[in-house]
């Protein structure tokens, strides 16, 4: 019988236990994503560890929703809305989150919280491509991470979450084609996609998405046409506006209660099918090429409240007998080319409705109107008569043939002087190989792989190619102030360009007779290496003694704050000696940074020199390697690394691990 009592007390602690302890685990979660977005005053709430988020008070910007101890959604507003005037895809002090930001390392605690049904994670800064992990959240049913800094494309793997029915993505940089697999979510009802960087056209398989209810992609840059959207059923909001679409209206689903096209160059008649849509409310088609008359039909559906036409070609007389809905509202006809009379249901005065016609030919109001000649000339080129459009069409074809034959002769100049000077190039490419290997003919094909260009180059800085005079200005002509030191490949110095921007500058003196063009050809692929892990090139100056040979390059990289990783392995300053895990961290990015450099690009930069006095921290302690494919251009190249390569990397891997 004791037995028996003692199994029962077991089980019944058991059962005690692991709700504490799954509640404990979810607590936890929580705090380590308070940590990842640097403390953002709006978790304030959980500032005590041993408060359950669970049972916080909900505001406006933190809501945690539990069911049991399960976390079911999670909604934080941040006040992040600063857009800055043009976003480089780096961390921006004060707006977004800080360079030590990673957001694949956020998506992996986030999606640790395996019950989370509702994820709006909103004007927090989190910058970064969007991995493909966030379909870890399989039961995710809403998704809203819109006012943030995301850009680079929208994962496809999005399509697998069978639950996903909301996905907001507004306001942030995703730069990419819109996706042509919106038709493999099961459940998508709202998309919103509005004031990002998308281009290309809308996918024809967005038309077979059969759930949507919304589609929202205005504010950015997709052209082409308005794919069939017949089949999309359930659609009752379309917002497309300010884009560059230039084809013709097509029909629209008969669910619609909001058509908002405005901003484009959509062009055509305007469908009669329009004047069926018995459920729409709002309809906004201004400032857009539309032409011919609009279906009067149009003017009297049941519900239509707002109606803007404005900013077309549409011509024509309105009918006297039109009539008007007693829901409309709003009425814009303005700077289009109707003529006659304005019909009695669209005069304001009678029902209270704003309408505005200025700039047409109607014969009410004529200080506000153009001449009916105006109007009736609109159809045969904008205002210009048969034999003005005929002139100028004729014109414009001889400008376009000139322009044409210009570029086209030459583009045949630049060739063969290209092709001369290639196979001069070529023939003596023997002679001017560095030690690194690489020959001329590798040197001009050099190409960055497409993989490791999505891994690590996604968003660049432009190269700049500067004046020696630059140079001088930016270190006050390379003063003893400037000057941070000098090793076996050449002084470094630091200076500050005329933006406030800080570089860092290493002067070579090359022992070997370059020509230019072999010296450009290397600085050219050097160029190509970047990753956020390397030091990044900014540009170079060449100091030439003539055209024939090159007396010194100093090559332009970013200022790095912070010490280099010997400072931190010296033991000197106890305080700043990094622990097992930060020197784990930062042997993991020098290690990703060196296999770019051997796999990143074509021919790889296998010669490098690893040592600690290389490797930089900044002041958030990520790493990056200094001082790489230098021997791509120079020549003073230890020749023992090559030999006893893999010792050097051992005792340097030993001396990171306090070995």
């Amino acid at each position: 019988m004791g037995w028996h009592l003692s199994i029962l007390i077991m089980t019944t602690t058991c059962f005690m236990l692991f709700p504490i302890s799954d509640q404990s685990s979810q607590s936890e979660l929580l705090q380590q994503l308070r940590k990842q977005l640097e403390y953002p005053r709006q978790l304030d709430a959980w500032g005590n560890p041993s408060s359950d988020p669970c049972y916080t008070q909900p505001t406006a910007v933190l809501a945690v929703t539990c069911e049991g101890n399960a976390i079911m959604e999670l909604k934080i507003v941040g006040d992040r809305i600063t857009k800055p005037p043009k976003f480089s895809g780096y961390s921006v002090p004060n707006v977004t989150l800080s360079e030590a930001f990673v957001l694949d390392s956020f998506v992996t605690t986030l999606a640790r919280l395996t019950t989370l049904r509702v994820v709006i994670l909103v004007s927090l800064g989190l910058w970064g491509p969007l991995p493909d992990k966030i379909h870890r959240l399989s039961s995710l049913e809403v998704l809203d991470l819109s006012s943030n800094f995301l850009y680079g494309s929208i994962p496809p793997k999005l399509s697998v979450m069978s639950k996903l029915h909301t996905v907001t993505l507004d306001g942030n940089y995703f730069n990419v084609s819109v996706p042509d697999w919106l038709d493999l979510f099961s459940n998508l009802t709202v998309l919103r996609l509005q004031s990002n960087q998308l281009k290309g056209s809308i996918p024809a398989s967005i038309g077979k998405a059969a759930m949507l209810t919304e589609l929202a992609l205005a504010g950015n840059s997709i052209s082409g046409n308005v794919p069939n959207l017949g089949y999309l059923s359930k659609l009752e909001m379309l917002d497309l506006r300010d884009n560059d679409l230039d084809g013709e209206l097509p029909e629209m689903p008969t669910a619609l209660v909001t058509i908002l096209l405005s901003k484009n160059s959509l062009k055509g008649e305007i469908p009669e099918q329009f004047g069926q849509l018995n459920r729409l409310q709002h309809l906004d088609l201004s400032f857009n090429f539309l032409v011919g008359s609009p279906p009067e039909e149009i003017f009297a559906l049941p519900n239509i409240s707002y109606l803007n036409l404005a900013a077309n070609m549409l011509s024509g007389s309105l009918s006297s007998s039109l009539t008007c809905s007693s829901t409309l509202g709003f009425v814009d006809l303005s700077t289009n080319r109707f003529t006659g009379d304005l019909p009695a249901c669209l005069n304001g005065n009678m029902n209270n409705m704003v309408v505005k016609f200025d700039g047409n030919c109607f014969s009410a109001d004529p200080a506000h109107q153009h001449e009916a000649k105006y109007c009736h000339q609109s159809h045969k080129g904008r205002g210009l008569n048969q034999d003005d459009g005929l002139v100028i069409t004729v014109v414009g074809i001889l400008f376009i043939v000139l322009v044409l034959s210009l570029l086209l002769i030459a583009s045949n100049k630049k060739s063969c002087q290209k092709v001369l000077a290639e196979q001069q190039f070529l023939r003596k490419h023997k002679q001017d190989n560095s030690t690194s290997g690489m020959s001329s003919e590798l040197l001009v094909n050099a190409r960055c792989i497409s993989h490791a260009v999505k891994l690590g180059t996604q968003i660049q800085p432009s190269y700049h190619i500067f004046s020696l005079e630059e140079l001088k200005e930016a270190t006050k002509s390379f003063e003893q102030s400037a000057f941070l030191g000098e090793g076996a490949i050449g002084k470094l110095y630091m200076g500050k360009l005329e933006n406030g921007t800080l570089i860092a500058i290493r002067c070579l003196a090359l022992h070997q007779r370059y020509s230019i063009r072999n010296l450009k050809l290397r600085l050219d692929l050097l160029a190509k290496l970047h990753h956020p892990n390397l030091v990044c090139l900014l540009g170079h100056c060449i100091d030439s003694v003539d055209e024939s040979s090159v007396k010194r390059v100093f090559l332009v990289y970013e200022y790095v704050p912070g010490e280099t990783l010997s400072s931190y392995l010296s033991g000197s300053s106890p305080e700043k000696t990094l622990k097992w895990c930060g020197r784990l961290q930062v042997l993991i990015a020098i290690a990703k940074a060196v296999h770019f450099l051997h796999t990143g690009i074509i021919p790889g930069s296998l010669y490098n020199r690893l040592k600690s006095s290389s490797i930089l921290l900044d002041e958030h302690l990520t790493a990056k390697l200094s001082d790489y494919g230098l021997s791509i251009i120079t020549e003073e190249i230890y020749k023992h690394e090559v030999v006893e390569g893999k010792r050097y990397l051992q005792n340097n891997v030993a001396a990171i691990f306090g070995g």
